[in-house]
């Protein structure tokens, strides 16, 4: 192995697929239920931020104003200079390739079937809808109707959760969907290893051995240590590995261990901007997953990704006056599609999430 921190980059980054390619023998392993806190909030939750009126403020906040306008528009739309911008941070990536050849080649190999799944085809009345954008359905059918016309096609999207409240599959079935409509989908993991998200797919029977076997579906797990050393190199080289794959759908799970490898606040902004953009700029709808904050089940653990990102939703428990104990989404904000604002529960069994669209939490 060579002594250089690029080439460590490279072999630990190629391991990494080269693992994924022996993992057909492997043992299944026992999927972990997840478990966490039982928030007590109850919010009227739009499209605006959740900290409104917060003591302790909006994170973007300074006495330089904060860098997203309150029109709602996304800073991606805006390609002069990210608004976080370090002039002492480089540029793209800063030598040899992360991805391996293995890897480079299950890329390029791999096509698009054709097509993939597109909106509900419902029709609607609102002038403010705008039926000629591309659309997708997330694959949730209760959550798809809550969605007037499905997801803008090529946004970015995060779920924000506390511990147990079904993140991982939600992402994993977002991808599930699009695979069943040709689609080609990567999965990045910074919390489980491969064997454990091919084993949670395979409990439901979504067939992802398959789907990987025939280059449709790439899962990747990474050390989020590993990847905040190389996040320039990453962010480098990544839209164009998704482009040469023909990804249609990515989920990387969760942007929550990448934020906290960075101490400084204003260095973490920066980060995850650019990473966010660099995504953005890939051309693929993409999936975020975020934990919750402790303090607000509205809101992400450090109050950024929300901002970043096309389209939020907010899992989280609920607690009847009779102490009972539910789980509930609601869609915080969606730019460029109708959707519902009322808050509905859901549950997660062996066939994935199922969202009560015509129930009330109690």
């Amino acid at each position: 192995m060579s002594e250089g921190p690029e080439d460590r980059d490279d072999d630990w980054f190629e391991s990494a697929f080269d693992d994924e390619d022996e993992s057909d023998a492997t043992d299944a392993t026992d999927a972990t239920d997840e478990s966490g806190d039982e928030p007590d909030a109850d919010s009227d939750a739009g499209s605006e931020s959740p900290f409104a009126g917060d003591d302790g403020g909006s994170p973007f906040e300074d006495d330089s104003g904060s860098p997203f306008d309150d029109d709602g528009g996304s800073p991606f739309e805006d390609d002069d200079a990210s608004p976080f911008e370090d002039d002492g941070e480089p540029d793209g990536n800063d030598g040899g390739s992360l991805f391996g050849d293995d890897f480079a080649t299950a890329f390029e190999s791999a096509g698009s079937p054709g097509g993939g799944g597109g909106g509900s085809g419902t029709e609607f009345e609102d002038e403010d809808f705008d039926s000629d954008i591309p659309r997708i359905d997330i694959g949730i059918e209760g959550l798809d109707r809550m969605i007037q016309g499905g997801i803008p096609r090529r946004h970015l999207i995060v779920s924000i959760g506390s511990a147990g409240t079904g993140k991982t599959t939600f992402g994993l079935q977002f991808l599930h969907h699009g695979l069943e409509n040709g689609e080609n989908c990567v999965f990045i993991t910074l919390e489980q290893s491969h064997d454990d998200i091919m084993d949670t797919a395979d409990d439901r029977d979504w067939g992802f051995d398959e789907y990987e076997a025939n280059d449709q579906l790439a899962v990747v797990d990474l050390d989020p240590v590993e990847m905040a050393n190389s996040l320039d190199n990453i962010r480098g080289e990544l839209p164009g590995l998704i482009e040469d794959f023909d990804a249609d759908r990515l989920v990387l799970d969760s942007v929550s261990l990448l934020e906290m490898m960075y101490d400084n606040p204003a260095k973490r902004r920066t980060e995850v901007f650019d990473f966010t953009r660099s995504l953005k700029a890939a051309g693929v709808t993409t999936m975020l997953t975020s934990e919750a904050s402790e303090d607000n089940p509205y809101a992400s653990r450090h109050g950024i990704i929300e901002y970043l990102t096309d389209a939020v939703f907010v899992l989280q428990y609920v607690r009847s006056e009779t102490r009972e104990t539910r789980l509930a989404v609601e869609i915080q904000k969606i730019r460029n599609a109708n959707h519902s604002r009322e808050t509905k529960p859901y549950e997660i069994t062996m066939d994935g999430i199922s969202v009560y669209q015509q129930a009330n939490i109690f």
